[in-house]
């Protein structure tokens, strides 16, 4: 994976974004349990995708996008609670909704593209 790759740069742009909503979340929601775990997750993505650039072998590399995989489909469920917890409005959260399913997306075609390279 390049440094300038398309998901290391979608997955950092989109940790910005997430805290930038958490800070939102805490300052005009008051809503701390949910927001830190959006937090946690959403900016995990991006760390493991930049771990994966550094990763061992093409097993540790598959390893660490997956896990990021798994990152980003646990901020999409909180999201998705947040949204229907009315935490977070039905305009904020198909935007940033948007920038998740392009992170689960881009992440699938990785991880499936490269075992297909190492069958």
């Amino acid at each position: 994976m390049r440094k300038d790759s398309v998901v290391r740069v979608k997955s950092y742009a989109f940790a910005v974004r997430i805290v930038n909503l958490y800070r939102y979340l805490i300052k005009n929601e008051r809503e701390f349990v949910l927001s830190k775990q959006v937090l946690r997750s959403g900016t995990s993505i991006g760390a493991n995708v930049r771990e994966a650039t550094r990763a061992e072998s093409t097993a540790d590399f598959i390893h660490k996008l997956t896990v990021a995989l798994k990152e980003a489909d646990e901020t999409q469920y909180w999201l998705e609670l947040l949204k229907d917890t009315e935490f977070l409005s039905k305009q904020a959260f198909d935007s940033i909704n948007a920038d998740c399913e392009e992170l689960l997306k881009l992440l699938v075609s990785i991880i499936t593209s490269t075992k297909k390279k190492t069958l």
